[in-house]
């Protein structure tokens, strides 16, 4: 796998995002509390600029009636259809075995660049 230098870790500060273009491919890098991750600027749904999406959390229910929100800054929505992806992963919150926004390599915590 290539290495690229996309930013300075400064430059990306925890909850931002940067979009970057590596070649013909459009990624986006995301600071999640202080550790960084990379996903494929493409809804597996319709090919929707995926990053460019809302980042929240998530409900979760413990019982019926009974909803908290969770993950918060950890999940991006889809800004066609709302489908919600794990920033983490790039897997669906709805199906994560189904549908998934192809994961290219975290940055580096070591280094003062993004790679």
């Amino acid at each position: 796998m290539a290495t690229h230098v996309v930013a300075r870790v400064g430059e990306l500060p925890p909850g931002g995002r940067k979009i970057v273009k590596l070649g013909k491919r459009s990624i986006g890098v995301f600071n999640v509390r202080g550790s960084f991750f990379a996903l494929r600027n493409v809804c597996p749904h319709q090919g929707a600029p995926l990053c460019l999406g809302k980042i929240t959390g998530t409900m979760a229910a413990s019982e019926p009636g009974e909803y908290s929100r969770e993950r918060d800054g950890e999940i991006i929505v889809c800004p066609w259809h709302a489908w919600e992806f794990d920033l983490t992963t790039g897997r669906s919150v709805f199906n994560p075995h189904q549908r998934r926004s192809a994961a290219t390599a975290s940055a580096s915590r070591r280094s003062r660049h993004f790679r």
